[in-house]
This record gives C-alpha cells, structure tokens and sequence, in this order.
C-alpha cells in the first residue's frame, strides 16, 4: 500500500546549513518512484522554499499550515489581513524588535531585522550543530535574502505569518496577550532559549493543514507518516498513523515518535525510509 509522507524541512529534510543530503534526494525519489506521495510541512513560505535545493516533490504544506499546495494546485491559503499585519508591524516596531513578513511573493524585513538578524541566525545554526564558519555564511545568507521595506509598505495584505527576534522570552509572552485571536509561537530553541516568536491566522497548525490536504485527495489518514525533529512538529504527530523523529530532534518530539531515526546528517532520512519500505 503506498503512503502519503510528510516531512519537515529544517532538521528533517535539509540540515542546518540548508544543505540537502544526496541521501536524502535519493530517498524522496526512489519513494516517489515506488508510488509514494511526498509532502514537506514546513514552517516557511513559499518564496523561502523556492530558495532551497529540494528534491522534486508532490507538494507542500507551508506557514505552519497555512498554505496547502498539490502539484502547483492551491488547495488552502490563509494569511494575516492588513490590518493585522500593521498591528503586528507597529507593535515588533515599537519595541525594536527585528522582524521579517513571510509571504509567498517574498520575505520582507524592517531595519531591525538588518541589525539583529544575522547574529540571531549565527546563534541559530551554532546552536544547531554548525562551525562558527557555516553559521556566518548561512546567517548571511538567509539576511539577504529579505527585501528590506520601510514605514507603511510593510503594511502588507498577502503575508502567511511574521517571525520576530525576541529579545527576551517575555516578548513571545507578551504577544499571546497583545494578539490573543493569533496562533502565537516560538522557534529557533526550546522554551525561554527561544530565538524567534512567530504569529499567524487563528486555526492555522500543520495538523490541520494535513486534514484539509488529506480531505482534497480523498486520503485516509491510516496511510500517513511524518517525519520532524521540532516541537512545532507535534500537531503532525497528532493527526499522523506513523511518526518518525530525527536523531537530531529535541526531547518532546522523540518522546511523541514511534521511530527515532538517524541525524539528518547521517542518512537519517535514507535510513528511515528504508526500515519503512518506502524505498
């Protein structure tokens, strides 16, 4: 019987350092070719994937959920109204907090998120594993890649969630309070050692994402499987048959896991796939 796998990007399908391992596009193939389907479920939006070197997939589940794509088929798209995302905007910006609008057009930042940006993005990927060397180039990388607005353009109508530096760990407090009707989270460390808060569309959560998804495809659920290393990648584990954690993943998403797996940079996926039979 073929499945339906959904997989994580950061730590799951690519390391770190964004690198996609050559096992990793062999395993996503060779599955694909079996006559599995493979979905990532990611965090990010379009216009950061596009960026990535990912293998060819059957889709994606993007902005924590709030994206739904089936072979270039927009099945669900969800954002934040404009209103909201100035409330957000005003509010990051009124606390100098560096911030970046996450849309499928593009990944647009304040002048904060220039000056903390890429030490926040070095603390990221040292915390993850990288040298000292990786982390820069990556944190670099991932700075440029934003297109820096000012004053009302960032006033935006087409934006999937924002992510904030937080300063401290009450920022991410504070918002659930300030954005209560928004999906609040936290990301880049485990609880108060959390680099990012991010908010999106109430209801918006990969679990749901994989029911609307499933639903298009006239699915049953007791063919899925998953694949994530992060807390955020719970709500799949939720509505999942099969869960299966990477090596490199934290506490809670090992605990949740049916399978623990190798790191990402060890064949984790490829090995994976294989105790599966997907390949």
């Amino acid at each position: 019987m073929s499945k339906i796998v959904f997989l994580d990007v950061d730590g799951t399908l690519i390391n770190y350092n964004a690198k996609t391992p050559e096992s990793a596009k062999l395993a996503v193939a060779e599955a694909r070719k079996n006559g599995n389907r493979v979905y990532i479920c990611t965090g990010c939006s379009k216009a950061e994937i596009e960026q990535r070197d990912l293998p060819e997939l059957d889709g994606m589940i993007g902005a924590n959920g709030g994206y739904v794509e089936d072979n270039g088929t927009v099945v669900m798209h969800q954002s934040l109204t404009r209103e909201q995302v100035k409330h957000i905007v005003d509010w990051c910006n009124d606390r100098h907090l560096g911030f970046y609008l996450e849309a499928n057009s593009g990944m647009y930042c304040n002048d904060w998120m220039l000056e903390q940006g890429p030490a926040t993005m070095i603390k990221y990927a040292t915390g993850k594993g990288a040298d000292l060397a990786k982390a820069e180039a990556s944190a670099s990388g991932f700075v440029n890649s934003f297109i820096h607005l000012k004053g009302e353009d960032l006033y935006r109508s087409d934006v999937n969630k924002i992510s904030f530096i937080l300063s401290s760990y009450q920022d991410h407090l504070d918002s659930k309070v300030e954005f209560e009707g928004l999906e609040a989270n936290t990301w880049g460390g485990k609880g108060e050692h959390a680099l990012f808060g991010d908010l999106g569309p109430s209801g918006i959560t990969k679990k749901h994402a994989i029911e609307v998804l499933l639903d298009y495809l006239h699915a049953d659920v007791a063919d899925t499987i998953s694949f994530g290393d992060a807390k955020i990648d719970l709500s799949m584990f939720e509505c999942c048959a099969y869960n299966v954690a990477m090596g490199n993943g934290g506490p809670e998403i090992k605990e949740a896991a049916d399978y623990i797996t190798d790191d990402v940079d060890e064949d984790g996926l490829y090995n994976a796939f294989k105790y599966l039979k997907l390949i």
